[in-house]
């Protein structure tokens, strides 16, 4: 089982990006998926999640409204639309597959991770 995110890259403040997330291996089509980050020296935070059906999404109170979350279960991806990015926004982008089909905002509810994609947003 694999989870390759891509899409990270430099950008100038105000700018997007748009990160994909790529599932192989298996099947996540009744499994929430999540976004979480790790800027360096930080711990790893919670970004956004989307439930099964990509019926419900939640997101942290810091990227609510210049996020949004989506998936396409036919190809087992889930991306991120980043738009209006801030410096603070700079760190290492993770997808994860969660072990329930419902909102989960915790990372210990996930059992699949990501490589990784980083983002770093230029002042």
């Amino acid at each position: 089982v694999q989870l390759q995110a891509s899409g990270g890259g430099l950008v100038q403040a105000g700018g997007s990006l748009r990160l994909s997330c790529a599932a192989s291996g298996r099947t996540f089509s009744r499994n929430a998926m999540g976004w979480f980050r790790q800027a360096s020296g930080k711990e790893r935070e919670f970004v956004a999640v989307i439930s099964w059906s990509g019926g419900s999404k939640y997101y942290a109170d810091s990227v609510k409204g210049r996020f949004t979350i989506s998936r396409d279960n036919a190809k087992n991806t889930v991306s991120l639309q980043m738009n209006s990015l801030k410096p603070e926004d700079t760190a290492v982008y993770y997808c994860a597959a969660s072990k329930l089909a419902v909102i989960a905002t915790t990372p210990t509810n996930y059992h699949y991770w990501g490589q990784g994609t980083e983002v770093t947003v230029s002042s």
